[in-house]
């Protein structure tokens, strides 16, 4: 007994003299970010309790997970501090005499809104508004202690009470559900403290006192527990009719119709970690050994609640979000359940508001999931989904996805752990609810920043981080080896507009921003005997030099810099043709608010450099300024139609619904136009048309979607927005499989689409950068279009990757872009391939030959690699024979098959907010009624003739017939 009594008086005055929150509290997983991680599941669980609720209650909207039910909910409630106020408890907003307005809101505990009479437990909030910017919420509940003692027990008695609404079903939850979730013990303690307050008969929430249960700092003063309690002595009041469901209600308001309602606040200070526990919610801190210090007066005044003013007050309070964490850091809530306050409070409010979302996974789908999983893991050894029956190998690559979902996606955002506490947040602008943001923050309304510029690439696989092999083997002999362009390889199944259409979706998508000339490069030693000219006219040196990317940050400070951030928003939101800022956004518009994009004569305005002023200008060529010269006229169309159609309609909502309608037809276009023309399989044009509009009409497929995954019996715009567990970002690993330059021609010729007549033959090097525009205009985009239509672009494959940007002027630097794909892959930590297919499920390379049966290639690759597990990554995609009829490999297919959907599937202006109320109903109509074929039409009617009949206007159109005279061909 002495050696502990030594040690609460060694611990107090440490307590007093650093009450920082590290003092006190132990973390779960040994770590704040591991506990993070483990809290924010638990949030998840909580919003599925919230639907489970809602649906055994029948209610039309998704409720509080607790305390949905108020009894009470005033504006006008005053908090004023004692003036004996000790000393030791003079903190902050706590001071002497002070006085504060306060919103108060009194509650039955249930998350089901039950009769009063029913046993429960109550709840009372209290906002105390402290001054500009400065808000501290208190929640207390009847009863003294937690029926939880961590974050862990208070989910798991949710999930296990969800629904619990009669008599019979309390009964199970409490006796069998709960014992067998958490064990006899726990749930038997649990049962004791719940029954112990809800049992009680409650005539008057005026008369309860409530306690916090959990402890939060007071400045100097350390932890303390506060409580609040009746002032003084009430008359006592009627037991309540039984036939009353609202007579709490009832009581308050003929209570406060006559006289005020006072409470008294309280606070208990913490002695030491035995006594007054902070990480056990369930753990009492006795009033015999800590004393009970009354620090401040609650008055409700007297008032008629009856009132419309009332009432609207009373409204306006029910959608309020009461948070412990609306506080300072002098005021920090501790210990583990007000940790699982801070990401639960925030989900489940969420959720009640519509700003997030979750879809829970039927059992049936779990079930059949993973007999799938078995049956496909073992199939897959010996026949690959590709070369399966198309209904089967569908199934087999929905399979693939959910493995590829629950595995492969991870988040690099440094994220707050511990949490902090924050001002009460602002109400949210409205026009975010109907409109894209310019820089992509809010399209998750619970997560502002989510997906938005400057937020970080995410990963599908675990980063390898390998310094020493940098320049192993050296790149620049890789690059000469396995990718240099001898002679052209076409991909004959599209043409070249698709090269240029996937360029400008990764301009939208994807951005490492680079240095500025000078501020940091990356420098590649040269093979023996070979120099590189790195500036236009410089000496030639002994190394190779370009820009260095911008914004590589240690992940949480510490580590290696693997982590950057994109300079695009991650979100599927046209930024390459509106920017990526307002600024940007506003200087494409026309003048004096006009909602149309500016154009000279139907073409681009040109910058003082030559390239057109744009969304996106970097790496510009012709086949860039035919896609953003169309959809610039497409998004003008758009703005006409509106006008006519709703001449109410102000212009910059014009504007923004515009490039909502634009933004999701390139989404749609991309969906079920591109890719299944680059993966021209039966099995891809159905599964990616599902993705859009839902599977075919065929009562087998529909009984096999609802056994195996439900949530694809619509296609994703029906659906709610789901990030699958993991914020949304794009990922290294997609940018690394969208290294697609072999797609680029180096030659080109230009033609008359009326007559077939050639116009001119250039080089790439004649129509990119500044000389893009000049060809541009004199060409039209109409013969531009068809120049591109008709010509083929190069297959991803090995030993073609375009000479002309092995040797090519950007920004002040000549690079071999090659070798730039080669070395960014390596130090953005993307695994080597062998480790990459590994990591995406399949099977590890034993050898050279398990790659390629091309005997050059073959040998191509021992002369370059030591071994398979050295092969780069972009090298092994290339180099891979990928299934039949396929433009790019499984590997990379893997990636896409993962985050196509993603993209689609986060996005709630392309899932929840694709209706009418946000698009218009032209625009709804819009987007379903166009394609890539129409697009072209509207702007170049004179195309219709050469345009593809039966497939999309990325296969290769009809050249039209040359004249017979040939003599004037070059005119």
């Amino acid at each position: 007994m002495a050696k502990q009594q030594e040690r609460v008086v060694r611990e107090r005055p440490a307590a007093r003299e650093r009450p920082t929150s590290e003092r006190y509290e132990r973390y779960v997983g040994g770590s704040p970010e591991a506990e993070r991680v483990i809290l924010q599941r638990l949030a998840d669980d909580l919003m599925r309790v919230q639907l489970k609720i809602k649906e055994r209650g029948g209610a039309s909207g998704i409720d509080r997970t607790f305390h949905a039910k108020a009894i009470l909910g005033v504006e006008n409630a005053t908090l004023r501090f004692h003036d004996s106020l000790p000393q030791e408890l003079r903190a902050g907003f706590a001071q002497p005499g002070a006085e504060y307005p306060v919103i108060v809101r009194l509650s039955n505990a249930s998350g089901a809104r039950r009769p009063d009479p029913a046993p429960d437990l109550r709840g009372a909030a209290l906002r105390i508004q402290a001054g500009d910017g400065e808000a501290h919420d208190l929640l207390m509940t009847n009863h003294p202690v937690s029926h939880a003692a961590n974050a862990r027990e208070f989910v798991v008695f949710a999930r296990v009470m969800a629904g619990a609404d009669t008599t019979v079903r309390r009964a199970v939850a409490l006796y069998v559900k709960l014992p067998r979730a958490l064990g006899w013990a726990t749930a038997a303690r649990m049962r004791r403290n719940v029954l112990a307050g809800a049992r009680r008969e409650v005539r008057s929430l005026a008369l309860e006192t409530y306690w916090s249960r959990s402890a939060i700092l007071w400045g100097e003063a350390g932890p303390v527990r506060y409580r609040l309690r009746p002032a003084a002595v009430s008359p006592a009041v009627p037991a309540p009719p039984p036939w009353d469901a609202d007579y709490l209600s009832h009581e308050l308001a003929t209570r406060l119709a006559r006289q005020d309602v006072v409470f008294e606040l309280c606070v208990q200070r913490y002695e030491d970690a035995r006594l007054t526990p902070i990480e056990n919610g369930a753990a009492d801190w006795p009033d015999a050994d800590v004393p009970v210090v009354p620090v401040a007066t609650l008055t409700i005044p007297r008032q008629d609640l009856g009132t419309a003013a009332a009432r609207a007050a009373a409204a306006r309070i029910d959608q309020l979000a009461f948070d412990p964490w609306n506080t300072t850091d002098a005021f920090r809530p501790l210990g583990n359940l007000n940790r699982a306050r801070k990401a639960a409070y925030e989900a489940s409010s969420a959720h009640r508001r519509g700003r997030r979302f979750v879809t829970p996974t039927p059992r049936r789908n779990v079930v059949v999931g993973a007999l799938l999983r078995g049956a496909f893991g073992a199939l897959n050894r010996f026949v690959p989904w590709h070369r399966l029956p198309t209904w089967i190998g569908l199934l087999n690559v929905a399979t693939i996805r959910q493995v590829l979902r629950r595995e492969n996606l991870f988040d690099t955002e440094v994220r707050q752990a511990p949490p902090r506490p924050h001002p009460v947040p602002p109400a949210l602008d409205e026009s975010l609810l109907v409109r894209r943001t310019y820089d992509g923050t809010y399209n998750d309304l619970s997560d502002p920043a989510m997906g938005a510029l400057g937020a970080t690439f995410g990963r599908n696989l675990r980063p390898v981080h390998r310094p020493d092999l940098f320049d192993e083997p050296n790149p620049v002999v890789v690059s000469r080896e396995l990718l240099h362009r001898d002679s052209f390889i076409p991909a004959r199944s599209l043409n070249v507009i698709a090269a240029a259409w996937i360029q400008f979706q990764v301009h939208d998508w994807v951005d490492h921003k680079r240095c500025p000339a000078g501020a940091g490069s990356v420098e590649v030693p040269l093979p023996y005997g070979m120099t590189w000219t790195n500036t236009p006219g410089g000496a030639p040196e002994r190394v190779m030099r370009f820009a260095d990317n911008e914004d590589l940050r240690p992940a949480g400070g510490t580590g290696p810099p693997i982590l950057s951030a994109n300079a695009a928003s991650h979100w599927w939101d046209g930024s390459e043709v509106y920017g990526g800022d307002e600024s940007v956004a506003k200087s494409l518009r026309e003048p004096d608010g006009d909602a149309s994009l500016r154009l000279e004569n139907g073409h681009l305005v040109p910058g003082p450099d030559g390239i057109p002023i744009t969304g996106f200008r970097d790496n510009w060529w012709l086949g860039l300024s035919v896609m953003h010269t169309l959809f610039a006229r497409e998004h003008n169309a758009v703005c006409r139609a509106l006008r006519e159609e709703y001449p109410g309609m102000d212009e910059e909502s014009v504007y923004h619904t515009a490039r909502l309608v634009v933004s999701a037809l390139i989404a749609k276009i991309h969906t079920v136009e591109w890719t299944p023309a680059i993966l021209a399989t039966e099995l891809i044009d159905i599964g990616l048309k599902a993705n859009w509009q839902g599977p075919p009409e065929s009562w087998l497929t529909h009984l096999g979607l609802w056994l195996a995954d439900a949530h694809a019996l619509t296609g994703i715009p029906r659906t709610l927005p789901d990030h699958h567990g993991t914020p949304y970002s794009l990922t290294e690993d997609f940018v690394t499989v969208y290294r697609m330059h072999p797609l680029i021609p180096d030659d080109y010729e230009l033609a008359d689409h009326r007559t077939g007549r050639r116009l001119e033959s250039l080089g790439f090097h004649d129509l990119q950068g500044a000389a893009t525009e000049p060809v541009m205009r004199r060409t039209g985009l109409a013969n531009a279009l068809y120049s591109l239509g008709i010509a083929h672009p190069g297959a991803i494959t090995l030993r073609n990757f375009p000479r002309a940007l092995q040797a090519f002027e950007r920004e002040g630097e000549i690079i071999d872009l090659s070798v730039v794909d080669l070395v960014r892959t390596r130090r953005r930590a993307v695994p080597r391939y062998n480790d990459f297919r590994a990591g995406l499920h399949r099977p590890r390379l034993r050898r050279f030959e398990d790659l390629t049966t091309d005997p050059d290639c073959l040998a191509r690759l021992r002369d370059v690699y030591r071994s398979v597990d050295d092969i780069d990554t972009m090298v092994g995609l290339f180099a891979e024979n990928p299934p039949e009829r396929f433009g790019f490999s499984d590997t990379a297919f893997r990636i896409f098959i993962l985050m196509a959907s993603r993209r689609l599937q986060s996005d709630r202006f392309l899932t929840v907010d694709f209706r009418p109320e946000i698009y218009t109903p032209l625009g709804m109509d819009w987007v379903a009624r166009n394609g890539m074929t129409s697009v072209i039409l509207r702007h170049c009617p004179g195309l219709a003739a050469v345009l593809p009949r039966t497939t999309s206007a990325f296969a290769p159109w009809r050249p039209t017939r040359p004249e017979a005279n040939t003599g004037t061909t070059h005119d």
